[in-house]
């Protein structure tokens, strides 16, 4: 029963693929004919793949032998190694879809294509690094290059794109024209995509900060590793990014910790009141001094300041600068500082208070016969 199933279903499927060759071609099809055909092709396409393949091999490694082994680590050996990939790959597929009887017109429109789009590739590699060293060599912000390198990936993507559709006759002008038509509706359908991009600009222009600042927008602390032209990213001191939209960046409040250079670090800590102010300072300034994560310069040395009065402590505080590469482990630091702080002051023997209150109760006669056995002088008061 299974047999004569499975050999109905073979019959009707041979049926319509024969009828479907039959209509396309005109005429009946030999079927032993039509899969000599086709595998003798596939052989021929898997020979010249073949050949193409070790082609490259053998140009990679002798180029590679040329070069040295230190030399071909390079990027521009990366990128070469790239070029020839590519170039290879579309010889393969040209000689591939001849063999499968691809017309001359259809072969000629993708080899122009095809070597359009690797000039373009290789345009861009030298402008990029043309315009890559030229901004270094003028010390431009990391932030301003990303957004020229942003800019011109675009513009020559599309380039590209464009001039290769020109190469199987598509018309240009109508494209770009039709593209303006839908570039105005998504701008209306994507204002708040629009609103980002250009507050991405914004933000690229007036520079309240740079990639590597520490700043605080939105209530969220991190270092800034990344300025898109629609988000800023941030990266926390446990190692969570965390994208937020520029349009919400530019309206808010931006605190930058590393615009200014150095940053003050204020650190309390509080003693009894029956302890000296001098002498907590005594025992504290050494340590800050030294400190190798505190900065001695001029105008920045640690200091041990009284800050209030407290109602159990006299509260001090201390103030110390980091550099802002150190911002990074600053929670480390001042934990660092706290607890050498702790153990001096332990050490000194000056008392660290916990909050207390004291009670005095006036008139209490009625405690009298339980404080004054515990305690004759003070219930004689």
């Amino acid at each position: 029963m299974a047999e004569t199933f499975t050999e109905a279903l073979v019959e009707q499927l041979r049926q319509n693929l024969g009828d479907t060759l039959h209509a396309l071609a005109g005429e009946e099809v030999n079927w032993g004919e039509f899969v000599a055909q086709g595998l003798s092709q596939l052989l021929i396409s898997v020979i010249y793949l073949t050949l193409f393949i070790g082609a490259y091999l053998l140009v990679m490694g002798a180029i590679r032998l040329v070069l040295g082994k230190q030399r071909a680590q390079k990027p521009l050996f990366s990128q070469v190694r790239t070029g020839a990939r590519y170039l290879t790959g579309l010889g393969a597929l040209l000689v591939i879809l001849a063999q499968f009887g691809a017309s001359p017109e259809l072969l000629k429109a993708m080899a122009r294509a095809g070597l359009m789009a690797f000039g373009f590739f290789v345009a861009w590699l030298v402008v990029s690094r043309l315009t890559r060293d030229g901004m270094t060599r003028y010390r431009m912000d990391p932030s301003i290059r990303q957004l020229v390198e942003n800019l011109f990936s675009v513009v020559a993507g599309t380039l590209a794109v464009v001039t290769v559709l020109a190469q199987f006759g598509f018309d240009v002008l109508s494209i770009i024209a039709g593209l303006g038509i839908v570039g105005i509706a998504v701008g209306f359908a994507a204002q708040s995509t629009l609103s980002n991009f250009i507050a991405g600009i914004t933000l690229l222009i007036e520079r309240p900060f740079r990639i590597g600042d520490w700043v605080t927008i939105n209530g969220q602390d991190g270092k800034v590793v990344k300025i898109a032209l629609r988000t800023t990213w941030l990266r926390t001191r446990d190692n969570i990014f965390t994208m937020i939209p520029n349009d919400s960046v530019a309206s808010s409040d931006i605190v930058n910790y590393s615009a200014e250079g150095a940053t003050r670090l204020n650190i309390p800590v509080g003693i009894a009141y029956k302890e000296s102010a001098k002498a907590a300072r005594e025992v504290l300034m050494p340590l800050l001094h030294g400190h190798p994560e505190v900065l001695q310069a001029v105008g920045m040395e640690p200091r041990v300041v009284l800050k209030s009065l407290g109602d159990s402590s006299v509260n001090l505080e201390i103030k110390i600068w980091i550099t802002p590469d150190n911002l990074d482990v600053q929670p480390r630091i001042m934990a660092d500082i706290l607890e050498q702080m702790k153990e001096a002051l332990d050490a000194a023997g000056i008392e660290i208070p916990f909050p207390h209150l004291q009670l005095f109760i006036d008139d209490a006669t009625g405690l009298k016969p339980i404080v004054e056995p515990l305690y004759p002088k003070l219930a004689a008061n």
